[in-house]
């Protein structure tokens, strides 16, 4: 007896030091197993919830397992329930005792359960109570079976069209097949997704209409096999033709359309060609499209299918207008290996000659850059009108001739009542070395300050500039330059002549108006000076000097010289008046409302004169 205790003792310590040790290393998993090994399942569960979870459910279960051996069963169908493990064992384990396994199975209101529970009635032929748990479990597949089974077929297809259920419904189009209902066969396996069955039986039964729909809702091996169909059949080619379409087989499609002259599908089919696709059929769908007048359609094959040439040929022959998409279709990248860079370059021009045909400037504004052709492209913009790119365009292009050409289209513009216009005009001149040019820009800028201005001082700032340009120009003909030179040098000097007379004039009259007569007397006066200008400012001095008699005769000789509408620009309403009342003779005309001067910006000849540049 005492050697037993010993050894009792012995054992208690042992287990002791394991689960102390268990839990000083944290091997909780080994100590939940420890205790349940020992029988110490509290402990075991405890141990589970708090630090081993992964093993949680297992321990639920052998400790149910456990009070099932002990014969606890209330405890132990808790702990079935816990371990999740009640939908078979609970079943298993009130197997003998039929009554408690039902009000268990009725109380727990689980689906899993009563599928069971009505499999289990089936099995015992009470077909009436297995319905009722079937309906309850929503096991549709079974309540048609059941029906089916039970010869009441009519409420087996009402379930099957309800739920949707798709093995309920292909169950049921089985029985209807082996009944020789087709029609209903077919809608069931259609309800089912058994599309190759209602094919199946759509192509026995000569069910075209139905087959066409069917093979479109199914795989593509099934609409070539309902395309296959009809091809032998000889009816109804168009749909043959579509299904192949849908399917992916095009070349049999195109075939089969160009065939049967099928212009409407050949249209269809033709919207999903691309680049992937052969490029025999794409050249066979352009060819049948240019041959029924398509040109369009005809031209966007040819470019899928990368004939670029042809496509501008077409494009050409039928005056195709050209959109910019169809420009950047036939546009071949630089890196593409597809055409040469030379001939790659001739095709963007050629696109371009086009777009200049069709009046689309700026497209082949864009084709001729990209061809490297600078000089056309900036001649397809000049023509498109477009001063802020034509601007733009030169600045970034660098190139001499295309500097001149922007300057002289910019002088085609209101340069005079836009001072940025002007700069621009200077600008590209100088950039361009086209001195003789930038010559005559200032020439024309003096000759607008004097008609509209009648500022001289300004003319003759402007007029030194175009003398300046002129001499440093370097022109084909020196004898032309001198010959230019001179006749500029003369109009300067007459200019500063009649400037120089109008500012002395407060000093000295009678030299002033000397001086002025004197340039009347000049051969070449009217070249530089306007009559006007010089026979107003006489008027006007013998006028002040009431000599209204000379006044007169040079009153006369600027109504000789000067339409009567232009006389109010040289001389006042007042003035013409004075000089009548002072001869004694009436006015015998209506005089033109005064006009008056102003000159321009003061700031802009001289802008004029600053942007000239040495070349």
């Amino acid at each position: 007896m005492t050697a037993f205790n010993s050894d009792k003792v012995f054992v208690l310590c042992f287990q002791e030091d394991a689960e102390r040790l268990y839990k000083a290393c944290k091997r909780y998993d080994l100590l939940n197993k420890f205790y349940q090994a020992s029988n110490q399942w509290q402990k075991a569960i405890e141990t589970a919830e708090a630090h081993d979870r992964v093993h949680l459910r297992t321990t639920y279960y052998n400790y149910a397992k456990h009070l099932e051996a002990t014969g606890e069963q209330s405890l132990a169908l808790t702990h079935y329930e816990k371990s999740d493990t009640h939908r078979f064992e609970v079943p298993r384990m009130l197997s003998e005792d039929l009554q408690a396994l039902e009000n268990y199975v009725n109380k727990m209101k689980d689906k899993s359960l009563w599928k069971w529970w009505a499999q289990y009635l089936e099995s015992q032929s009470d077909m009436e109570s297995a319905l009722k748990y079937y309906a309850l479990a929503q096991d549709y597949f079974s309540l048609v079976r059941v029906h089916c089974f039970q010869g009441n077929i009519q409420k087996a297809a009402e379930i099957a069209n309800e739920t949707g259920n798709w093995a309920a419904s292909y169950h049921l189009a089985r029985q209807y097949e082996s009944q020789d209902e087709i029609k209903q066969a077919v809608h069931f396996y259609t309800r089912a997704q058994a599309f190759n069955n209602a094919i199946r039986l759509c192509k026995e039964n000569n069910l075209d209409d139905q087959l066409m729909n069917l093979a479109l809702l199914s795989s593509p091996e099934d609409m070539i096999e309902a395309a296959c169909y009809y091809e032998e059949k000889g009816e109804q080619m168009d749909r043959a033709v579509m299904l192949y379409h849908k399917a992916g087989h095009f070349s049999k499609a195109l075939e089969l359309a160009f065939a049967t002259q099928q212009f409407g599908a050949l249209q269809l089919i033709a919207e999903d060609l691309d680049e992937k696709s052969d490029p025999a059929l794409l050249a066979r769908c352009s060819d049948f499209f240019i041959e029924h007048a398509q040109y369009e359609k005809a031209m966007e094959l040819l470019l899928t299918a990368k004939k670029y040439e042809e496509a501008l040929q077409l494009c050409l022959k039928q005056n195709l207008t050209i959109t910019e998409e169809m420009a950047e279709k036939m546009t071949v990248s630089k890196d593409s290996k597809d055409l040469p860079e030379e001939s790659r370059r001739e095709l963007l021009e050629q696109i371009a000659d086009c777009c200049m045909r069709q009046g689309n400037y700026h497209m082949a504004t864009k084709k001729y850059t990209q061809a490297g052709n600078k000089l056309k492209a900036m001649r397809a913009l000049l023509k498109s009108g477009d001063t802020e790119k034509i601007v733009f365009f030169a600045g970034v292009s660098r190139q001499r001739e295309i500097y001149i050409m922007a300057a002289n289209y910019l002088q085609s513009l209101d340069w005079r009542k836009d001072p940025a216009i002007m700069k621009n005009i200077i600008s590209f001149y100088t950039k361009g070395r086209a001195l003789d040019l930038l010559a005559g820009f200032y020439d024309a800028c003096a000759q607008v300050e004097i008609d509209e201005y009648q500022n001289y001082e300004k003319a003759q700032g402007a007029l030194t500039e175009a003398y300046k340009c002129l001499s440093k120009a370097k022109t084909r003909s020196p004898v032309e330059q001198e010959s230019k030179l001179a006749h500029l040098q003369s109009k300067i000097t007459l200019i500063k002549r009649f400037i120089h007379a109008r500012r002395v004039y407060s000093e000295d009259p009678k030299e002033a108006v000397r001086q002025c007569e004197l340039l009347l007397a000049e051969q070449d006066f009217d070249s530089a000076i306007r009559h006007g200008d010089v026979l107003g400012f006489l008027v006007e001095h013998y006028v002040r000097v009431e000599e209204f008699h000379m006044a007169y005769r040079y009153l006369e000789e600027m109504q000789k010289r000067i339409p009567p509408k232009n006389l109010s620009y040289y001389v006042t309403q007042q003035t013409t008046e004075a000089v009548h009342r002072g001869v004694g003779i009436p006015v015998s005309r209506t005089l033109v409302p005064e006009i008056c001067h102003s000159s321009m910006d003061n700031t802009e000849v001289e802008e004029v004169a600053d942007e000239v540049e040495d070349p």
